[in-house]
C-alpha cells in the first residue's frame, strides 16, 4: 500500500500537466503524422482548424506555426497571417517574461520527475526566422509588399541576434558534454552536411533580396544576395543575381565575379522575368534514443532527441514551358537546420537530464528505505519507464528542401510544368512573376504573383 501512495502523486502530477499531457505519453510526431498525409493529399481538409485547438495550450507555439503553415500550404494567406501571428506573439511573451517566474518554475519543476515535454514549447532560433519569412510571404501574397518587407528584415534582423544569443550562452554549458554526448553531436554534425549554423538561412536571406529588389532598393537586394551566397556558394542563380546586379550597380565586385561566374543575362525591351520558389517534401521528425543505466543499483533510462543519420538527396526539379528548360538549385537545406539546431541544443538537454536522473534517483532510494519491500523501487522504475520520453516536438510541416530558378521571358502567358505538374501563369513587361511551388510528397501546389 505504500507503494500505491508513493504513486498516487507522481500520477497526480501527469494529471496537472494538462494540455501537454499528449507529448507527456504521446510523441509529438505521431500525434502530427495524420495531419502531414491531410497536407500531402489533394484535399487538406480542415488540418489547419484541427490544429488551431491546441493554440490555447501550454504548447500553443507550436500549434500556431504548424496551423499557420498547414493554412498556407493550402492556399488560405488571411488565416495563416492570424495564426503565425499568434506564434510571433508568443516568442515575444516569452523574450519579455522573467526568467524566474513562477510558472517558468513549476515547468522546469515537472519536467524533473517527467520529462522535456512538460516545458512550454519555445521553437528553435531557425523556426523563429521563417516564421517571420513566411509571414512575409503571406503579406506578398495578400498584396502588401511594405508589410512583407518588414516580415522579412526581421526575418534577417533575428538571423543576426539569434546567432549571438546561442554563442552567448552556449560556452559554459558546452563543457557538461560527455562522451556519449560528443558522439551523438558528432553524428549530428556529419548528418547536416556542411551546415555549420541553425541560425543562417540562405532561403531566408535570398526572399528578401528579392522582395527588395523588386520593390527598386537594388543596393538592398544586392547585400542579401551576398548573404545567401556565403551560405549557398554553389547556387548557380544566386551567382548570375550578384553578377548582374554588380553590373547594374557598377559594384567594385563586378569584375571578380563575372571572371569566377561568367556574364549574367539581362532583360532586354518587352521582357518579364520569371522567379520560382520551391519547397519540397517534409522536414524529418526526431527520432528517440534511450539509454538504460543504474544508480545506487536501481534501474533508470534517459531518452534523447536525435535524428536517423542518413539523409536521402532530394531532386532538382526540371522546370519547362518557358522560354528555356531549367533546372530549379537548392538555396537552403531546412533537414540540415532542424538538425544543427539539435546538435547546438543538445548540451542543455545534458543539463536537464543530470539533474532528472539525480531526483528520479533519490525518489526511488527514499522508496527502498520507506517501503522495506522491493515494491516501491518497482513501481518507481515503472513509472521512470512510462515517463521518460525525449522531446520530439518541433515544426513538422515545414519543407525538407528549399529551391529556386530564374529566367528572364518576353511577355505573354505560358504552361509552367514542374516535373509532371503544372500551372498556367502571365508573364508582363518589366514586372516579375513569382511562382512559389509547394511540394508535399503526392501533390505540388502553385501560387502565383504578378508584381
Amino acid at each position: 500500500m505504500k507503494s500505491g501512495k508513493l504513486l498516487l502523486p507522481l500520477l497526480l502530477s501527469l494529471s496537472l500537466t494538462g494540455c501537454a499531457f499528449n507529448s507527456v505519453l504521446l510523441n509529438y510526431p505521431s500525434q502530427l503524422a495524420g495531419v502531414r498525409a491531410e497536407l500531402n493529399s489533394s484535399k487538406p481538409g480542415n488540418a489547419a482548424k484541427e490544429l488551431a485547438n491546441g493554440i490555447n495550450g501550454r504548447d500553443g507555439l507550436l500549434y500556431a506555426q504548424e496551423a499557420g503553415r498547414a493554412a498556407q500550404i493550402s492556399g488560405n494567406f488571411a488565416a495563416s497571417k492570424d495564426y503565425y501571428q499568434s506564434a510571433i506573439a508568443a516568442y515575444q511573451a516569452f523574450d519579455d517574461k522573467a526568467k524566474l517566474s513562477l510558472s517558468g518554475l513549476g515547468s522546469q519543476g515537472g519536467s524533473l520527475l517527467l520529462n522535456d515535454n512538460i516545458i512550454p514549447y519555445r521553437g528553435p532560433g531557425y523556426e523563429r526566422i521563417m516564421l517571420h519569412q513566411y509571414q512575409a510571404l503571406n503579406y506578398l501574397f495578400a498584396g502588401d509588399a511594405e508589410g512583407a518587407l518588414v516580415e522579412v528584415r526581421r526575418s534577417n534582423e533575428l538571423q543576426s541576434l539569434e546567432q549571438q544569443r546561442y554563442e552567448k550562452s552556449s560556452s559554459a554549458v558546452q563543457q557538461m558534454a560527455n562522451g556519449t554526448i560528443s558522439a551523438e553531436m558528432d553524428k549530428l554534425g556529419k548528418a547536416a552536411g556542411n551546415v555549420t549554423s541553425s541560425f543562417l538561412n540562405a532561403y531566408s536571406y535570398y526572399t528578401t533580396g528579392v522582395l527588395h529588389e523588386i520593390l527598386g532598393e537594388r543596393n538592398d537586394a544586392f547585400i542579401d544576395y551576398r548573404k545567401a551566397a556565403q551560405i549557398m556558394p554553389d547556387n548557380p542563380y544566386l551567382q548570375q543575381d550578384l553578377v548582374r546586379l554588380a553590373k547594374e550597380l557598377a559594384m567594385p565586385q563586378y569584375d571578380e565575379f563575372k571572371r569566377r561566374w561568367g556574364e549574367a543575362p539581362t532583360p532586354t525591351k518587352g521582357q518579364g522575368q520569371v522567379i520560382l520558389l520551391l519547397e519540397r517534401g517534409f522536414v524529418p521528425a526526431k527520432e528517440s534514443l534511450t539509454v538504460p543505466f543504474t544508480i545506487h543499483g536501481n534501474w533508470q533510462t534517459v531518452s534523447l532527441p536525435t535524428y536517423m543519420p542518413s539523409r536521402v538527396p532530394v531532386n532538382s526539379a526540371h522546370i519547362r514551358g518557358l522560354s528555356k528548360p531549367m533546372t530549379a538549385a537548392p538555396i537552403a537545406n531546412i533537414d540540415a537546420l532542424a538538425i544543427t539546431a539539435l546538435k547546438e541544443e543538445l548540451p542543455y538537454l545534458l543539463v536537464r537530464q543530470a539533474a532528472r536522473v539525480y531526483a528520479k534517483s533519490e525518489m526511488a532510494r527514499k522508496a527502498e528505505r520507506k517501503d522495506g519491500s522491493d515494491l516501491g523501487v518497482i513501481a518507481m522504475q515503472i513509472f521512470n519507464v512510462v515517463t521518460e520520453q525525449a522531446d520530439r516536438r518541433s515544426w513538422l510541416t515545414l519543407p525538407r528542401q528549399a529551391q529556386i530558378a530564374r529566367q528572364f521571358i518576353d511577355a505573354g502567358s505560358y504552361q509552367l510544368t514542374l516535373d509532371n505538374q503544372g500551372t498556367e501563369i502571365q508573364v508582363q513587361s518589366g514586372k516579375t512573376t513569382l511562382v512559389w511551388a509547394i511540394d508535399t510528397g503526392n501533390v505540388t501546389r502553385f501560387y502565383t504573383k504578378l508584381i
